[in-house]
This record gives structure tokens, C-alpha cells and sequence, in this order.
């Protein structure tokens, strides 16, 4: 008789987790006193050292304050807890993982110190803030060691995306062409005749006008997008080359879901009601239709990065087997069976 499967251990409870903490704390009160010395350090320097606006914004502050929706960096806001759930999800390996601590990861937390010190002396925030991952990363090498480093090195460097990136919508106007020209070939298949000119999309017949915005052009949608392909390579891909692969694809597949949700807004327009689709869909086709559509292209790529590729060119180029013949088989050593030659049936007579 087979065994039971073994079940896995249940979650730790929050009272399980602090006297695990404190029988740590107990064992190891070295590292405990560096531990606390630590969070307390850059506790002290993000959420209560005023550097930026003159003296009258912390780091924390000047973060939260560029989260906002109006320059759709709202995302910003769920950064740190996916984080945190990241080194949750890998609780079981961090636990399996062997623990010494390694100095080399001093070395990470002198640069982590050097773009704080290089961030507050040129008035550059998103300097400062690259600072906080480099400085989390390092001090887990140091006290832990390189294995325990491995397992959180992508939940630090997920930080990385609380950096606002609405000022580089200016260097990449470039995209707002590769969105009208794409709409422009989409129009003309479905027989909506729309004229594109620069950013500008209008019909010919004068019903509706539409100008593509830098905040339509993916760049800032980019920023989420590229969020999400980062946990989902994390989470489902094992080989390096395809995480890499499918993560620098994000903003085609950004662009893909501005253009269907773009190439929808013209079909409203045109056959239900301009103000409508400039409107109220406008505003909520970015959440209703970009993410469904950009997501949609990610998981087509990367199941089209994962085929089997051998075994479908092996089906193409299988041989077709030989058609069965039809001819009755003939025995060893017999002569060829010859097919009888009918012969005309002689008339029939009658005696009277």
C-alpha cells in the first residue's frame, strides 16, 4: 500500500513568527543589533531626512507624492507590498537555504550609499531611491550570505519600479508615429476611411478628431506593463535567456494594447458617438481594454517562446506512410494469376 503524500506545513501564524524572530534575535545578537541598526538607518534617511522641493520633502514623501493618477504612476503604491508577498512566496527556500554571512555584500551597500550621497548633493530623487534596493540587497548578503541573497534578489530589484518615469515621455514622442501609423493600417482594413496625420487621427468625413497623446503612446503604461511581465517571468519562466527575452518584449506588448484600445475608440466614434468615445471611454478603456489586450499578447509570445519546436518539425517532417495496395496478394512460386477474359454470351435460340 502506498503512503500518504506528505502535506505541507501549514503558514506560520503572526505569534509563530515573532517568537521565531526573537529566538533569532536570541541566537545571533550580532546580526540582530546590525539588523536593527540597519532598517533604523534607512527608516531615518527616506522617511525623515527633508532633502528635496527645497528642504520641505523627504524621499518617502516626494515618492508618494509622484504616485498620483493624474501622471498615472499609481502603481508605484503596490510596488513594496508585491515585494514583500515575493519573500513571502519563497518563504520555503528561504528557509532551506544555508545562512553565513558573506562581506561582499558591503560592497553593495557602499553603492546603495553612493546614489544617496550622489542623489541628495544633485537634487536627482530617483537617484536616492535606487539607493533602497541596492542598500536591502546588500545588508541581506552581508548578514545571511550569498544563497539567502539569490532567493531575494528579484524582490529588491522589483524596487527599481517605484522609480516615477513620467519624465522620459518627452524622449520617446517617437512612439506616438508607430501608434497613428498602426491605426491608420487598421482603419483602412475595416473600410473606415480616417486620415493620419503626425499624432492626429480624423475621419474624412469630419465626425470625429483625435490627437495621440504622449500618455497614449505607452511609455507611461510601459512602466506597469514591464511591472507586470517582471513578476510573471519570475513566476513562470525557469531559463534566464527566455525571463530576458519576454521581459525586453513588454513594450511591444504595450504598444499592442494601446493600439487595440486606440483602434476601439475610433469604432466608437465612428459608429456609435464621437463625444462618447472621447468621454467616458476614453478614460476607462485604459483599464478595461489595454491590460486584457497587453496581457493577452505576453502569454501568446511566451507560449510561442515555450513550443516544443523539435517535436512539432519532427510531425511536418514525418513521411506520409505508404498507400495499402489493392492488388490480391500472390503466392510463392505461383504464376501470376491471369484475369479472366469474358466472353460474349452466344445468342439464345428457340425451336418452334
Amino acid at each position: 500500500m502506498s503512503s500518504p503524500a506528505p502535506h505541507s506545513a501549514p503558514p506560520l501564524s503572526a505569534g509563530e513568527a515573532c517568537q521565531r524572530l526573537l529566538a533569532w534575535c536570541g541566537r545571533a545578537p550580532v546580526q540582530a543589533v546590525l539588523l536593527a541598526a540597519s532598517l533604523g538607518t534607512l527608516v531615518w534617511f527616506f522617511f525623515f531626512v527633508k532633502i528635496w522641493v527645497n528642504g520641505a520633502l523627504t524621499t518617502a514623501r516626494w515618492s508618494v507624492e509622484a504616485w498620483n493618477p493624474s501622471g498615472e504612476q499609481f502603481h508605484g503604491w503596490f510596488i513594496l507590498p508585491i515585494s514583500l508577498f515575493l519573500v513571502w512566496y519563497h518563504r520555503d527556500r528561504l528557509e532551506a537555504a544555508p545562512k553565513a554571512g558573506s562581506n561582499l555584500g558591503l560592497v553593495f551597500v557602499g553603492l546603495g550609499i553612493l546614489f544617496f550621497v550622489v542623489g541628495a548633493r544633485t537634487l536627482q530623487p530617483r537617484l536616492a531611491l535606487i539607493a533602497l534596493p541596492l542598500l536591502l540587497y546588500g545588508t541581506t548578503m552581508f548578514l545571511w550570505g550569498r544563497q539567502i541573497a539569490r532567493v531575494v534578489l528579484f524582490p529588491c530589484a522589483f524596487l527599481v519600479f517605484m522609480i516615477p518615469v513620467a519624465a522620459l515621455e518627452q524622449a520617446t514622442f517617437r512612439l506616438q508615429f508607430v501608434i497613428t501609423g498602426a491605426i491608420g493600417i487598421l482603419t483602412k482594413l475595416v473600410g473606415i476611411s480616417v486620415q493620419a496625420v503626425g499624432t492626429t487621427l480624423t475621419a474624412r468625413d469630419g465626425s470625429f478628431n483625435f490627437e495621440i497623446a504622449e500618455g497614449c503612446s505607452g511609455i507611461r503604461s510601459l512602466a506597469a506593463m514591464s511591472m507586470v511581465t517582471a513578476i510573471y517571468v519570475h513566476l513562470t519562466q525557469r531559463e534566464v535567456w527566455k525571463k530576458v527575452v519576454i521581459f525586453g518584449a513588454s513594450l511591444v506588448f504595450a504598444i499592442v494594447g494601446n493600439v487595440g484600445r486606440l483602434f476601439t475608440l475610433i469604432l466608437v466614434a465612428k459608429y456609435i458617438n464621437p463625444e462618447l468615445a472621447g468621454g467616458i471611454y476614453h478614460d476607462w478603456s485604459g483599464l478595461l481594454l489595454f491590460f486584457p489586450i497587453a496581457l493577452a499578447a505576453m502569454i501568446g509570445f511566451s507560449r510561442l517562446l515555450n513550443l516544443d519546436w523539435e517535436r512539432w518539425k519532427a510531425v511536418a517532417l514525418k513521411p506520409e506512410p505508404p498507400a495499402p495496395s489493392t492488388e490480391p496478394a500472390e503466392s510463392a512460386g505461383s504464376a501470376p494469376a491471369k484475369s479472366a477474359e469474358k466472353k460474349p454470351a452466344s445468342p439464345i435460340s428457340y425451336d418452334y
